[in-house]
């Protein structure tokens, strides 16, 4: 029997954690039977035994990470510390995680990089992303075309490769797209299960929230839906099946 992926997942609208849900399980290729899913803002991080997933994947979420103390609610603080404190187990064991975009977050943080708003922040569209030259021998990255489009949108960003990482990819405006710690803990800026679709629901739902002026919402909804986003799915598919 092979053990199940643990997808954690820190959205707050059901909505869009459903939808963020359905395109790990349509993405990786995985059914409902193979994952273990939970909901961090709902039910918090309970006792984990890794040994009992093949590997961990983090989504994305409206928190940012880097925002002072001062502006985070008691259940944010809590759900950063706990999951802190298995990301750097996991760093420790070089346990197979994917983090992407609040995941990469993290697991930087965690790697004792600097992330902040500072510099590198994209907004919620599609980018080319650039594969870096250790890209070309990593397992979920080689003989993938050297630049691709991928979903983004991000306030905060890692503002260097953290100490001991491996960069993998870049795009023009934010240097550090794509991480691999040890062999098998990786973290993404741009998010590797997104669609045009789930963009489209993310862009209208969090249109307040200072990643874009509201008034751009529909005109960003529409470009989203001209692009025809493929391979970052990939790279979830082969993190799915290589573990």
């Amino acid at each position: 029997m092979i053990k199940p992926f643990l997808i954690l997942q820190l959205r707050p609208e059901d909505t869009l954690a459903d939808n963020e849900y359905e395109a790990f399980l349509r993405y990786g290729n995985l059914e409902v039977s193979d994952t273990h899913r939970i909901r961090l803002e709902k039910d918090g991080l309970p006792k984990l035994d890794l040994r009992n997933s093949s590997g961990v994947i983090v989504g994305g979420s409206p928190f940012c990470f880097s925002d002072n103390p001062s502006k985070k609610t008691a259940q944010q603080k809590k759900i950063e510390l706990a999951l802190q404190k298995l990301v750097r187990q996991i760093v420790d064991d070089d346990f197979p995680f994917l983090g992407a975009c609040y995941g990469l977050s993290v697991l930087a943080f965690c790697l004792g990089g600097v992330v902040s708003k500072e510099k590198y922040a994209e907004n919620a569209e599609a980018v080319t992303i650039r594969l870096q030259t250790a890209a070309k021998t990593d397992v979920l990255t080689k003989d993938l075309p050297s630049s691709f489009r991928a979903f983004v949108g991000h306030k905060e960003s890692c503002q260097s490769v953290p100490p001991g990482a491996v960069l993998l990819a870049s795009s023009d405006a934010c240097p550090v797209h794509m991480i691999r710690s040890g062999k098998n803990v990786y973290g993404t800026q741009f998010h590797p299960e997104l669609d045009s679709e789930g963009l489209g629901l993310r862009i209208l739902a969090y249109k307040n929230l200072g990643y874009f002026p509201p008034q751009d919402a529909k005109k960003l909804v529409h470009a989203a839906l001209q692009e025809n986003i493929t391979i970052p799915m990939q790279i979830l598919e082969r993190f799915v099946g290589h573990y």
